[in-house]
């Protein structure tokens, strides 16, 4: 039977068109001499190997067929209209790079690509004033040498960026990578790129070429019918399932001796790796037991059906401790390990909170410590005496210490806490603490964060219920989630595979993880690349960022310097002096990009809190734009969606409004008044990461609306 290799198709097609092509491909995997398919060569071409197959009366196929490795391989590259298929199959040639070994597709007697866009030179183009030379793109990196002027003429990252929108794989790739400041050499490691052995065999050459990881980021060899039914039926949006950057495929497969941490910013695929990995899990060993796991509920969904979408033969576990990759959200894995343990769990109530419970199901309402603190008649000044600082208090240092008395909680470090506590502070401040747990016990609710750690004490007693175990958006859990994934799998060779981005922390207290018992020295990466928002977008949202002091995991500086491989507009940014305003702006925006054919679902509007997503579904449905509120449903087709920029984490839309861009209402001033001088840094850090995550929601318009 034969092998197909699909590569990126340089022509789009309509759905009709892609059953067609897939039935062809899948008779093709079959038997490539079924007479219907009309495989044939070309006289003439410029590559012996280029063959076309006829999809149907109007449209063919394009590809090249390579013999060797016990059969025919087919490297399909794309579909056209019966004459265009013709002229594009006489002048396409399937080739080994001789510099970088890596498989290229080359056209002759192509007419010459658009000339970048000339722009007043008033300086030095940027590859040059970067140090790039034509030797180096040419003789070291195996770039053409029509494609190495133009990019070393190109005057900005833009101009660079356009140009390495128009070459797919790796041509492409190494042109953003040259906008950056990493070594030749560090760029041409990061892709394997090394000389090819000629054996002069070159359908073997060819064969050899096209499994280099720097390769697989174009080309993509196809296991079995579903998995072409797949790849034909995906538009862009799909693209991540087959196609790979080289440097995350090495995350992908990878072993690691103990907890690894791979940290990037939005956009930059980490939660692709997860994804992909847990497949790569679960294929090399079905038995295991793969827990993959995020902050909220709706990313947890998100990550099922990426799962589903990669690979469905993939089984997922319905429950812990079942073979399988079992896909929930951290909170729901702490009440499944609580549920699960049935009346065990009272001992793990007992070591963390000090007394019984047998069945603790519940959860404590969310406006417990302001109900304790109003009811109390506390001294303590405001900055302590407030939600914010308490929960923390309670998060960050009473529970991961399994503080249960007073005496206790006067000798426990509080590292990382701003406010110093003397010995009557403490005391007061544990009165507040006793008076919530004994509301609580009352009631036989836990918190979501005792609730994790009953969980984590329960695990470290009976054992893991989990081989591996993969967490996304790490910088959001706290201190108890920590201490549950961590006695989740038993400490070993890949038991912990972290994604996480300080600069997206929206929802917890910054921490440290060598605090709870993960130790990660040396087993830790950076991804760089956005693949998703456009350079100018992504400019923008690194902006808002500037000047916060943002530190990782491991409490290192977090740093910057993303690249993006996509360009586009800049980012629109209008003024509203009033709500009304403001509306009247969104709704403008929306319906221009409505009239030139942008579908309403790929539109997003993205709000503060709830009561503005209602003001703004409202008014532009006042206006004759269709839109609906998303709050924990899936978002449907037909029209504008407009949620928080919470709701928003993990999703991205082809266009964005950004609503109330440095608005603060009067109760959310007089909230970080209260505070204490670090809770407040903290809290403004956390509105700068909010707007940041929104910004990059956005994969090619940016739309942005600041009210004064």
């Amino acid at each position: 039977m034969p092998t197909i290799i699909m590569t990126k198709w340089p022509l789009k097609i309509d759905g009709s068109v892609k059953a067609k092509a897939m039935t062809f491909l899948q008779k093709l995997s079959e038997d490539d001499t079924m007479p219907g398919l009309h495989v044939e060569p070309i006289a003439h071409a410029a590559d012996p190997r280029v063959r076309t197959g006829r999809v149907d009366q109007f449209w063919r196929a394009v590809m090249f067929r390579l013999d060797g490795e016990g059969g025919s391989h087919y490297v399909v590259h794309g579909v056209w209209p019966h004459d265009d298929a013709i002229s594009v199959a006489h002048r396409v040639r399937l080739k080994v790079n001789p510099i970088n070994g890596l498989p290229q597709i080359e056209e002759t007697e192509q007419p010459s690509s658009p000339a970048v866009p000339p722009k007043p030179q008033v300086v030095e183009p940027l590859l040059p004033r970067l140090g790039r030379t034509l030797g180096d793109l040419v003789e070291r990196l195996g770039i053409p040498e029509e494609v190495a002027e133009q990019a070393l003429a190109a005057p900005d990252e833009d101009a660079v960026l356009e140009l390495a929108q128009r070459h797919e794989g790796w041509l492409g790739l190494l042109l953003v990578d040259l906008t950056g400041r990493d070594p030749i050499d560090t760029i041409a490691d990061r892709l394997q790129l090394e000389a090819p052995e000629q054996t002069g065999d070159e359908d073997a050459d060819l064969l050899v070429s096209l499994k280099k990881p720097g390769a697989q980021s174009q080309f993509a060899f196809i296991d079995g019918q579903e998995e072409l039914r797949r790849v034909i039926e995906e538009d862009d949006f799909g693209s991540w399932r087959v196609f790979l950057h080289p440097e995350q495929r090495r995350y992908v497969s990878r072993s690691y001796s103990g907890p690894f941490r791979l940290s990037g910013g939005a956009g930059t695929g980490k939660t692709v790796v997860l994804i992909h990995r847990a497949r790569s899990l679960a294929r090399r060993n079905p038995a295991a037991r793969i827990v993959l796991t995020t902050f909220t509920t709706n990313l947890a969904e998100s990550l099922k059906d990426g799962l589903a979408q990669l690979d469905p033969t993939v089984p997922q576990a319905a429950k812990l401790n079942d073979p399988g990759v079992h896909i929930a959200g951290v909170d729901a894995l702490a009440a499944s390990v609580i549920r699960s343990a049935g009346s065990a769990i009272a001992d793990a109530v007992q070591t963390v909170l000090g007394d019984a419970r047998s069945a603790p199901t519940g959860r404590t309402p969310s406006g417990r410590w302001r109900e304790v603190v109003e009811s109390s008649g506390t001294t303590l000044p405001a900055e302590i005496a407030n939600e914010t600082f308490l929960s923390a208090e309670y998060a960050l240092v009473v529970l991961p210490n399994q503080v249960k008395n007073e005496d206790q909680y006067r000798r426990v470090r509080r590292p990382g806490r701003g406010v110093a506590l003397d010995r009557a502070r403490r005391d007061a401040v544990w009165a507040l603490i006793a008076a919530y747990r004994a509301q609580s016990r009352i009631d036989g609710t836990l918190d979501f964060s005792e609730a994790a750690a009953v969980a984590a004490a329960h695990l470290a007693a009976a054992g893991g219920a989990a081989d591996h175990v993969l967490i996304d958006e790490g910088q959001d859990l706290s201190p108890s989630h920590w201490q549950m994934v961590r006695a989740l799998a038993d400490e070993g060779a890949d038991d912990l595979f972290i994604a996480e981005d300080s600069h997206q922390r929206i929802y917890g207290n910054r921490i440290v993880l060598g605090r709870y018992g993960i130790r990660i020295v040396g087993r830790s990466q950076r991804l760089t690349l956005n693949y998703r928002t456009t350079a100018q977008n992504l400019r923008y949202a690194m902006a808002i960022l500037d000047g916060g002091d943002f530190l990782d995991l491991e409490e290192e500086a977090e740093s910057t310097g993303y690249r993006s491989a996509r360009s586009g507009p800049e980012p629109a940014v209008d003024d509203a002096g009033s709500l009304i305003a403001e509306l009247d702006i969104i709704a403008t925006r929306i319906k221009a990009w409505l009239s030139m054919g942008t579908r309403p679902e790929t539109v997003a509007v993205l709000v503060h809190d709830k009561l503005q997503r209602e003001r703004v579904v409202n008014a532009l449905t006042e206006r004759g734009v269709p839109a609906r509120a998303v709050d924990r449903d899936r978002p449907t087709d037909g029209r504008v969606l407009v949620m928080t920029m919470h709701r928003a984490k993990g999703m991205e839309f082809a266009k964005v409004v950004l609503a109330d861009v440095g608005f603060q209402s009067a109760a959310e001033k007089e909230r970080l008044k209260r505070l204490d001088d670090s809770e407040r840094r903290d809290a403004e850090l956390r509105a700068r990461s909010l707007v940041y995550v929104a910004a990059t929601r956005a994969r090619d318009e940016l739309a942005v609306v600041q009210r004064r």
